[in-house]
Parts: C-alpha cells; structure tokens; sequence
C-alpha cells in the first residue's frame, strides 16, 4: 500500500512533538494543547494541529500524556547571566536546589534563560515536550514576564527571589537584605561607629534598594546621619572603587557594600590611598563568596542561607504540585554577618 506523501519514513524516526509543530505552523505549546486541552484553542487551529497529527501519524509518548499528574520527577531551572562576582553565589545555590530536589526523588534540568521575553522561549519548549513538572526561577525582577506566563498556563513555579513590584505572583523563597545590611550597621555601631556609609548598586536593582533600605533603617534607629553617605557603582571593582572615593573623601570609618565586588573596589581605592582596609577603613560586603576569606584582611560579610533557599524552593515547589489551587506561600530568611579582620573599631 503505497505512503501518503505526507507520512514520513520510517527511516527518518519517531515522529516529535515539535516537529508537528513546525508543519502545523504552531508552537509546542500549541500541539500538546490540541492532546490535553482542545477547549483552549480555536476551532480553526485545533483542525489543523488534529490534521497534521494524522497525517504525520504522531503518536504521544505515554509520558507526555501524563502532564497533569506531573510524573516526569524532573523540575526546570533556566540558567541566567550573572553579573559581576554572583556566579559562585549561584552555584551554591544551584548545588543546594539539586540536592534538596535529590533527596525528595526529583532532577534538576538546565536550560538557557536569558532575560526579558526571550525567556519564555525554553520554558515553552520544555512545557511543549512535557520533560518537566514544574520550574524554578531566579534572577526575578522588575518586569519579569515568566511568572504571569507560567501562571495563566497553569503551570508550577517557585521563584528564588522577589518580584520587586506591586503585585506578587506565585511562591518564592527569598533571603531578607535589609535584615543583612541592618545587622551590618549593628555590628559596626557597636564598635564604635557613627560614619558608617553604603556602597550599592544604582536605584531600581529590587535586591540592590532592598539592601540598601537596611542600611538606612538602621542608621535612622541610631540618629546617625545618611544625607551623603550613599554611593552608587556597577558591580565590578573597576566603578566601585570610583565611587567610594567620595564617601571616603567626606570621612567615612566604615563601609557597607551591596556586594562582594563592590568591597573588593573599596580595597582597591584604600590601597590607592596608602590607607589599608581593616585599619583605617572598616569594610562589610555582601554575599560572602570565596573570594571574601581569601582577601587581605579577611574580608567581613554577609552569608545568604542557600542551603535553606534551596529546600524552601523544592518544598514550595512540590506543596504547589500537590495543591494548585492553595494560596501562595512566601518565604523570607534571615542571612548572617560574617566577621573576619575589616572589621576592627575605628582608630585601632
């Protein structure tokens, strides 16, 4: 009995999702619509997508047809650009996630997710070729579009941080800043500290400004003045040490830096000084990566939970799974200050 022309050779393989798609002209999303929910499509395109299915003779894995009862035991996690000295921040964090996710029966599976709308396009796929049951997501910010569309797609998600905007979707573990930035001051006060400045990210970074509103909570609890004492710089040493030339010019015994990179720039401006850090200047980062023990002086810093942030987001995560319609549960965890040698009482 002779092939349709349509049909392909045997020899070509098992028919994909995604190559439906592209014959029908639809996305992934689309096609695994058309098999699990023909109601949200329009007449038209459901006909279409069922047309191209017969003739190309796609057959769904019994896999792909479990997606509403999540059985892939497989979670998404989209890789992002991490500026400045994050990356091993982000590794920590990625090892915990996979470790929590190991231990509750689950894999961790990586993907490219650049920001902005071009991120959507590995979750959709993903979504399309039902490989995963749920995602985790960082990097959050202002005007991130994947927790909307993951949200009318029905599809589960916890966020490794906070939107930043006034309309919170979705669960999210996040670590609390502020909490960080304040115990920094607290710590720096009583030693004996009153010129205490901040170093930090330029306005609009959601976890910038968060550490930043800590910093200035607490100088405000102890009357001490912020009008001058904040600087902004890209988070690499080059901008930072530019930037924290001011605050040390008007006088500053300490600062606090939004991040690792940023004290590290603090170093490098004390040092062009004939100063030293941890003398002259006391000095508090952010984040503690590797780098902060190995700096001369150890440099003092504030320690995000990451191992507690990995399994609050796979508990987050699997509690959604088993509940789709419960309300959304966020968590805020307290990070510690680290002390090491930048840190002495002023004029020791």
């Amino acid at each position: 009995m002779p092939r349709s022309p349509n049909t392909p050779s045997p020899k070509a393989g098992p028919v994909t999702l995604a190559m439906v798609a592209r014959r029908a002209g639809v996305s992934p999303q689309t096609v695994s619509n058309a098999l699990n929910s023909p109601e949200l499509l329009r007449s038209e395109t459901l006909e279409r997508v069922r047309r191209t299915i017969d003739e190309m003779g796609y057959r769904p894995h019994r896999a792909a047809q479990t997606l509403r009862t999540r059985s892939s035991k497989l979670i998404g996690y989209g890789i992002r650009p991490t500026p400045g000295n994050s990356a091993p921040v982000m590794d920590r964090f990625l090892h915990a996630l996979s470790q929590a996710a190991d231990e509750a029966g689950y894999r961790i599976l990586l993907f490219a997710s650049p920001p902005g709308n071009a991120s959507l396009n590995g979750h959709e796929e993903l979504i399309g070729l039902h490989s995963v049951d749920g995602f985790v997501l960082s990097g959050t910010d202002r005007g991130d579009p994947r927790q909307a569309w993951l949200t009318k797609r029905g599809i589960p998600f916890v966020g490794f941080g906070r939107m930043w905007s006034g309309r919170q979707i979705g669960d999210w573990a996040d670590v609390d800043g502020a909490s960080g930035t304040d115990t920094a001051v607290e710590h720096l006060v009583a030693l004996g500290h009153r010129r205490i400045a901040f170093l930090g990210w330029p306005r609009g970074s959601g976890v910038g400004d968060d550490r930043a509103e800590g910093w200035q909570r607490a100088m405000h609890r102890h009357g001490l003045p912020v009008r001058g004492r904040r600087a902004q710089s890209l988070d690499d040493t080059s901008s930072a040490q530019a930037a924290v030339a001011p605050l040390l010019d008007a006088g500053a015994t300490a600062v606090i830096a939004a991040s690792d990179m940023l004290a590290m720039g603090c170093y490098q401006a004390l040092r062009e000084r004939k100063a030293a850090p941890g003398k002259d200047v006391a000095v508090i980062g952010f984040d503690d990566s590797p780098t902060a023990a190995l700096l001369s002086p150890g440099l003092s810093t504030v320690a995000q939970p990451l191992e507690a942030v990995g399994r609050e987001c796979v508990r987050l995560l699997l509690a959604r799974m088993s509940e789709p319609g419960a309300p959304p549960e966020r968590v805020l965890l307290e990070p510690s200050l680290v002390v090491r040698d930048s840190t002495p009482a002023p004029g020791s």
